[in-house]
């Protein structure tokens, strides 16, 4: 096979993995606190050996970056919706250790506990945060208050740097080892929720772009493995 066509493959199968970031965006247009994701692509350099046979060059993926750019804050009215205005998450507690996030679609607990959707504690200032009888009201600061009681205040926190992150799943978000999050000041609000921030025109935009490039790799493939080939099998049957 001609080091052309193999490039082609390799271009083919980089926007076979991109098509994928881009349906996981579309999938969590809706998500709460979602960040998109970029996916980055770079030539992949050929043993000697190869370089010697062929000149073409290799396309391979070379990871994600997340995109944490806010999203808008919509409001819902629910007592129990807050977002973050500006940097920062929320600080959850997991099986599995704390996780991160920026959606605040909050319940209640049966025992009272302030918790995600899937029934995990929201980290406050000193702990798990317990709710009172009364309505729920969360201020600028995070402090919460179940009727004129203060019952708790939301542990807000950043990280040194975005690349201590990682994905685990839509909105969550797991520390690298070793990196610690430290405790900020920032300002909520409460009734509302921060929205994705997944362009629709942007991302619809990426994927025809990505469709037409793969179709034209495509067909260069077929020239190079098809017409080509026919023509050079053509040629020695001729001598």
């Amino acid at each position: 096979m001609s080091g052309g066509a193999y490039s082609a493959l390799t271009g083919m199968r980089a926007r076979l993995e991109e098509l994928d970031r881009l349906a996981f965006d579309l999938a969590n247009i809706s998500t709460a606190g979602y960040k998109t994701e970029r996916l980055a692509k770079r030539a992949s350099d050929r043993d000697a050996f190869a370089r010697e046979l062929e000149s073409a060059v290799d396309v391979i993926t070379d990871g994600v970056k997340i995109d944490f750019k806010s999203g808008t804050i919509s409001t819902t009215g629910r007592d129990l919706d807050v977002a973050i205005d500006g940097r920062g998450f929320f600080e959850i507690e997991t099986p599995a250790g704390m996780r991160y996030t920026r959606n605040g679609s909050f319940q209640k607990g049966v025992d009272g506990v302030l918790t995600t959707i899937e029934g995990e504690p929201v980290m406050g200032e000193g702990g798990s945060i317990t709710l009172g009888p009364g309505m729920v009201n969360i201020g600028a600061d995070g402090t919460i208050k179940c009727g004129d009681v203060v019952v708790g205040r939301l542990r807000l926190v950043e990280f040194a740097s975005e690349k201590d992150l990682i994905r685990e799943s839509g909105s969550r978000f797991k520390a690298l080892t070793g990196a610690e999050p430290s405790e900020i000041d920032a300002r909520v609000v409460g009734g509302a929720l921060e929205q994705s921030n997944v362009s629709i025109v942007d991302r619809m935009a990426a994927l025809t772009d990505l469709t037409r490039g793969f179709e034209a790799l495509q067909r260069g493939v077929s020239t190079l493995m098809n017409d080509l080939d026919a023509r050079a099998i053509s040629e020695l049957t001729r001598k």
